[in-house]
């Protein structure tokens, strides 16, 4: 029995391991109208949880900087008998998060907290209260993470929001993968990504490599999980967290809906809606949410998904209309922001059908973070609440009918084996000129395979100085905190296919190029690609629809002759796996050409392109990167700044919308190849491009720069080592990145050195 204690908590349940649920229940009463709705619904018990409001400041860190409240239970509601038991009574000293019902009802599976400096872990019970048990425990080197990490709120690992699968098995959310926050400066908060073990709490594993947070895991009648995952590529920080589904495995991952939608900045606890195909249930919050709560959302995606027309209020007097707080319709029809939350407030939808929910819901008046503020509610499509359930000395959340309901079908996943040994996956592009639109066809000749590299918490320092605009461990200025690597190009057909190879667990996002290597368009999110797994797309797809399984049709493709391409170098580069390094990459490109005229006291045109070294990045970087977004739209092109505004840049961009075809620069040095759409841009690159007619440079050369503009500007190629100036002398200053150091999870030197 010993091994099945947490370490700081087997005096809690020792003697408890077999006891059944409290025999003294609280006695409560639920109005007729309620029963008979609930008892339409076939709702005869109700698990729930009551538990302390979290005060948390964000809507993934209540695990990391709430309050210590502990208090509540796991509990069972009866509305007929009017009866309330706590199901594990002995673990009343700690936190209860989230819980999952098994699909036969017989058991529960949750994540509790023992202590304020300990993390959460998954336990599970029967729905009698016996046979508690726990399924997850700290890792052994939990000890050692605490001692060498712990930083502010930062305590160690956590697994939590746990959820049953079709085939027996558990998935949940950890900060296992050890990965830190991009937009984190102190590097206080945890990434938490998908994880699946068997029944046993064997055979854990992860399911995705996300850099940012993913959150409440549920299945969906088809099999697959729906989970949010928020992330940033080349778009606001704040936008988007948005629902996407993948099957128990990991593979096919896909976006559901949400990420070109900027406000709500945040859909979290997506249900699928019994009995209605293709309508979802989900809360719509704040980034900053405190307590994660907001506004009650019905989708139907049967409707145009790459608007807001899916989304119908069910709590049409509450919205997200700006961060950091709630906007209510008052009665004269206005709109009041409110940062205190003291509106009318919801969490935790559960659907009942797609007119009636249970939630979570507090009552205009308290604020949002009132201890003892929610309660247990019917929420009908127009907005009206109907009390189910309230305890005046604490808050009560998750509603859940404690019913059996169908096991979704187990899904297969086949996968090939030379790929999965290989650690890679395969891609196959039907047709990439299907959703481009105004490209013609026979314009695109390559894709460039990127990935977004998640930022390790063994990059933490004692140093003070190399944090920039939200990052702990600069990148770039003013453009994306996460740091991008290339894996190199492959070939499109003249047909509009490709068939290539990616690296697996890892999010990969692609660029397709034209013959100069170019970009035309890039996918600003990434894929999760399992070991072995094959997938296809129609071409630069925007919507779910547009990702498959591999498409037995596609076989007439060009692409589909031949073997799968292997990412290789551009011209002039060695290898196609490289760092992307300003430093490296571009400067000595200006260093060659442009130094006699744009450097100095007084440069030509007020363009200074030295290399001269500033604080954190050099003076050439600098004056094409300044705070000032009309001169550095102008000159580079657009490029995506992620912290301005943070809350956006997350709208749909048509082909040639960003980087190389829209830049000054390069339609003034590639000698007519790019023609700028916009008029008065197309006239200043002339103008240059006639002051400059003696500038020639050769194809790699001018690929240097393109390749760094059609990246959005990145100036380090690495994570690792020491950026402010102040520390020039040190060994690790500004480290020449390879590959492999830009990837690696572990520092490349020892400890000691850095």
């Amino acid at each position: 029995m010993t091994r099945n204690l947490p370490l700081l908590a087997g005096a809690l349940l020792a003697g408890f391991m077999t006891q059944t649920i409290a025999q003294n229940p609280e006695q409560v009463s639920v109005k007729p109208e309620v029963l008979e709705k609930l008892g339409r619904h076939g709702v005869d018990r109700i698990a729930f949880v009551k538990r302390c409001t979290y005060d948390a400041n964000h809507y993934y860190t209540d695990h990391i900087n709430s309050s210590w409240r502990p208090g509540g239970n796991l509990c069972i509601l009866n509305p007929k008998t009017g009866t309330i038991q706590e199901l594990v009574p002995q673990l009343k000293g700690g936190v209860f998060e989230r819980f999952d019902v098994s699909f036969d009802a017989q058991r529960l599976v949750f994540a509790w907290k023992a202590g304020p400096n300990l993390g959460y872990r998954i336990y599970e019970v029967n729905t009698d209260g016996t046979g508690l048990r726990q399924l997850t425990f700290p890792p052994p080197d939990e000890a050692e993470l605490i001692k060498k990490y712990r930083n502010g709120y930062h305590h160690g690992t956590d697994d939590m929001q746990p959820c049953y699968l079709p085939d027996g098995g558990i998935v949940f959310i950890s900060t296992r993968c050890q990965y830190g926050i991009l937009c984190d400066p102190p590097d206080i908060f945890t990434v938490t990504v998908l994880y699946r073990m068997d029944a046993d709490g064997k055979n854990m594993h992860k399911l995705s490599n996300s850099s940012a947070s993913e959150a409440s895991p549920a299945m969906l009648p088809d099999g697959r999980i729906m989970y949010t995952r928020w992330e940033y590529v080349d778009k606001g920080t704040f936008s988007v967290k948005c629902l996407w589904a993948m099957k128990p495995d990991g593979t096919a991952s896909a976006e559901i809906y949400g990420n070109d939608i900027a406000l709500p900045p945040t859909f979290i606890y997506g249900r699928a809606i019994p009995g209605a195909a293709n309508k979802y249930v989900m809360l719509g919050t704040p980034h900053s949410s405190p307590n994660t709560i907001g506004t009650v959302i019905r989708m139907d995606m049967a409707k145009n998904i790459l608007t807001r027309e899916p989304m119908t209020y069910m709590t049409p007097d509450v919205d997200i209309r700006e961060e950091r707080g709630y906007s209510f319709k008052t009665a004269s029809g206005d709109w009041n922001f409110d940062l205190e939350g003291k509106g009318r407030l919801f969490k935790y939808p559960y659907p009942l059908s797609e007119h009636l929910f249970m939630v979570a819901h507090k009552p205009a008046g308290p604020r949002w973070a009132d201890p003892k503020a929610y309660g247990l509610y019917l929420l009908n499509e127009k907005g009206e609440v109907e009390n189910i359930y309230t305890d005046p000395e604490v808050s009560c959340w998750l509603p859940y009918p404690l019913q059996p309901r169908p096991t979704p079908p187990i899904l297969s996943s086949s996968r090939d084996a030379k790929l999965a040994e290989a650690k890679q996956a395969a891609c196959v592009g039907t047709d990439l000129y299907s959703s481009l639109e105004d490209v013609p066809r026979g314009t695109i000749k390559h894709i460039r395979i990127l990935e977004q590299i998640p930022r390790p918490w063994a990059v933490r320092h004692p140093w003070a100085g190399d944090e920039f605009d939200q990052q702990y461990s600069c990148i770039s200025k003013h453009t994306h905190l996460g740091l991008k690597v290339q894996h190199g190009v492959v070939p499109v057909e003249d047909d509009g296919s490709a068939y290539f190879v990616v690296p697996a667990e890892a999010n990969i996002f692609p660029q397709v190029l034209d013959e100069n290597y170019m970009a035309m368009q890039t996918e600003r999110t990434f894929v999760n690609y399992m070991p072995g797994e094959v997938r296809s797309c129609v071409g630069c797809h925007e919507t779910p629809s547009g990702v498959t399984r591999y498409d037995a049709s596609a076989r007439l493709k060009k692409a589909l002759k031949r073997p799968p391409s292997i990412p290789g170098p551009q011209p002039g580069e060695k290898d196609g796996q490289r760092a992307l390094d300003y430093a490296h990459d571009v400067q000595p490109v200006f260093d060659k050409y442009c130094q006699k005229c744009h450097s100095g006291a007084e440069p030509k045109g007020n363009l200074n392109l030295s290399g001269e070294l500033t604080e954190l990045f050099n003076i050439s970087y600098e004056t094409l990167l300044p705070s000032d977004f009309e001169r550095r739209y102008s000159l580079l092109g657009l490029i995506i700044a992620e912290n301005v505004p943070k809350t956006g840049n997350v709208d749909y961009l048509p082909a040639k919308s960003l980087g190389s075809h829209t830049s000054v620069m390069v339609a003034m040095l590639s000698k007519g190849k790019v023609k700028l759409a916009d008029p008065k841009k197309a006239e200043r690159a002339a103008k240059l491009a006639d002051v400059h007619k003696d500038l020639q440079l050769a194809p790699e050369e001018l690929l240097k720069i393109t390749n760094w503009i059609d990246t959005n500007g990145q100036y380090y190629g690495t994570y690792w080592g020491r950026k402010n100036l102040k520390y020039k002398d040190h060994p690790q200053f500004r480290i020449y990145s390879t590959f492999e150091t830009a990837t690696s999870m572990t520092s490349p030197v020892p400890e000691e050195q850095r």
